[in-house]
C-alpha cells in the first residue's frame, strides 16, 4: 500500500499519448478537384482509364513495369525520388498540364 502511496502522484504526471490523427487521403475528395502529380495517387490515376492514359503518353515505361502495382499508394512527385532519370521535373510538369485538361471526375 505504500508503494502505491509513492507511485501514485509519478504515474499522475507522466504525460499522456495523444491520439493517432488521421492521415487524409491525397486522392480527389470532391467532384470539381483535378488530378495532380503532387496529391493524385498513381492507383488512382491508373484506375482512370484518362489519366491512365496521360502516363502511357509520357512515361510509358514506368506504367507497363510489371512491379508498378507496388507504387500505387505513391503520388508520381513522391515516386520521383525513386526513379529520378524516369519521372523528371519536366515530365512531372508535362504531366500535370495534360492531367488539367481532363474534366473533373464525378
Amino acid at each position: 500500500m505504500r508503494y502505491l502511496c509513492v507511485m501514485l502522484p509519478f504515474a499522475l504526471l507522466t504525460p499522456t499519448v495523444a491520439p493517432a490523427q488521421t492521415i487524409p487521403p491525397t486522392t480527389p475528395a470532391t467532384a470539381t478537384e483535378k488530378y495532380s502529380v503532387e496529391q493524385t495517387l498513381l492507383g488512382t490515376l491508373l484506375d482512370d482509364p484518362a489519366a491512365k492514359a496521360v502516363l502511357v503518353k509520357h512515361l510509358p515505361n514506368v506504367v507497363s513495369n510489371k512491379e508498378i502495382d507496388m507504387a500505387r499508394t505513391f503520388t508520381l512527385k513522391a515516386l520521383q525520388n525513386y526513379a529520378a532519370d524516369q519521372i523528371t521535373d519536366a515530365k512531372l510538369a508535362a504531366i500535370n498540364a495534360d492531367l488539367e485538361k481532363l474534366p473533373a471526375k464525378k
